[in-house]
């Protein structure tokens, strides 16, 4: 059960309507015994007036007899002879002479009668009415009754959903701030009046919300302190470095491998600091319309002379295109991408990226010809610190496996889609990006 308002009508309803049932049940059967006792009571009555109304005389005027389909009634003397009766009533005693109730048949239906003695003429009365009409009349009776209990169900459910909408409002109230806060507010909730039953809750929630406060803070100074204190003794190993080569060249073997463990651990610091600055939060709090053809083009200017250096042939086509997301992020997922393809294609090779317009969005390639990556390695390099080497290739290539993992991060924070596969040279690998539109931010 999805909504508890539709939970709680659904129980307390069917709760109601279980009462109600057993309760009209029995007042059912109980009304229908007492319109039975007053038809027969109605009996009584009709033949003491019958008697009362022939005090002194044999016979019954014809002008007084009841014509009723479902009703009859008989004058018999002391003898069994039979002294009058209604048009009705059968030629023949339908009961004997003895006073009381009786059941019988006749003209096909069932019949309910009534024997009253008349001893001041010494006669009989016998009465009755059909028995299918006394039930009919009874249901009547009761149903006219049981009815309004029936309609009064739908009101109180009406009511019931209401009294439930009104006590679970604090709770879609609670529901709603929750909804509207932002990644980076976590602010202690305050609803007031508050109710018992959710007070505990909403204590619960603001302790959760302290912790990660405080966890988050912890994360932030960790990263500033580390940020700090890792570069400061790179940056004094690369000036130490400097002067090495200023005094003794760098043609030693273990100068060159002492320089690429420090360019290796500067890359390793810059990129979990990267990895750091693209946390949800900080996307959602930031996130812009962004031209991602001027964002490439802008990257591409930027880290030219790592191509040039290479002498790498690098080609953007396509047109203006907007995306929503964060700018920094956006900044280092394209330097990530453009630094692997500069790796790994060959000197004199060729990198091409588009940027072009979707019909659900904007989609970005990059590829190169570069050696490529085998199919089934195409899930595993997105995890963190892996590397794929290439089993054809003696190149010792710098990194520390968290360029990939960066980008899938971003991409899953921007809600894009990201697919490896091979590129339209003879070599290499193509990766496709595809972001949603601006207006489905």
């Amino acid at each position: 059960m999805k909504s508890i308002r539709l939970y709680l009508l659904l129980i307390l309803v069917a709760t109601l309507v279980l009462v109600m049932f057993v309760s009209l049940l029995k007042g059912y059967q109980s009304s229908i015994e007492t319109a039975q006792q007053l038809f027969d009571e109605r009996l009584i009555n009709t033949a003491e007036l019958i008697a009362s109304a022939h005090i002194g005389q044999n016979t019954v005027d014809s002008t007084q007899r009841p014509t009723s389909d479902y009703l009859f009634f008989q004058i018999w003397d002391a003898n069994g002879q039979l002294l009058t009766r209604s048009k009705t009533a059968p030629h023949i005693a339908l009961s004997q002479f003895e006073q009381g109730f009786y059941d019988v048949n006749f003209k096909g239906f069932r019949w309910h009668n009534y024997v009253h003695p008349d001893p001041q003429f010494e006669r009989w009365i016998i009465v009755g009415e059909r028995s299918d009409v006394r039930s009919s009349m009874a249901e009547d009776i009761v149903l006219a009754t049981i009815l309004p209990a029936f309609f009064g169900i739908v009101v109180a459910a009406i009511v019931i959903w209401w009294l439930i909408g009104t006590g679970l409002k604090p709770l879609k109230t609670l529901s709603a701030q929750l909804s509207s806060k932002q990644a980076d507010d976590l602010r202690p909730i305050e609803l007031a009046p508050l109710p018992i039953e959710m007070s505990q809750l909403v204590k619960i929630i603001n302790q959760l919300f302290w912790r990660l406060d405080q966890s988050f803070q912890r994360e932030q100074r960790f990263a500033a302190d580390a940020a700090h204190e890792l570069r400061t003794p790179i940056s004094a190993l690369q000036i130490h470095l400097h002067n090495l080569r200023q005094t003794y060249g760098d043609n030693t073997e273990d100068w060159q491998l002492m320089q690429a463990a420090v360019d290796r651990m500067g890359h390793l610091v810059n990129q979990i600091l990267m990895l750091y600055r693209t946390a949800p939060e900080q996307i959602a709090a930031k996130a812009e319309a962004i031209d991602l053809y001027k964002l490439v083009s802008e990257v591409i200017a930027r880290d030219y002379q790592q191509f040039e250096k290479r002498q790498q042939y690098i080609e953007l086509i396509g047109e203006s295109a907007q995306v929503y997301g964060h700018l920094f992020a956006l900044e280092t997922l394209l330097q990530n991408l453009l630094n692997n393809a500069n790796k790994y294609a060959p000197s004199k090779g060729h990198i091409v990226i588009h940027v072009h317009p979707t019909e659900k969005g904007v989609r970005l390639t990059i590829e190169d010809d570069g050696p490529g990556i085998p199919p089934d390695q195409y899930e595993r390099i997105f995890d963190r610190f892996y590397r794929y080497q290439n089993e054809n290739s003696d190149l010792q290539l710098p990194g520390c496996g968290l360029g990939l993992a960066i980008v899938q991060h971003i991409i899953e924070m921007h809600h894009a889609e990201i697919k490896l596969t091979k590129s339209a040279f003879e070599t290499g690998l193509k990766v496709i990006i595809d972001f949603p539109a601006v207006l489905n931010k």
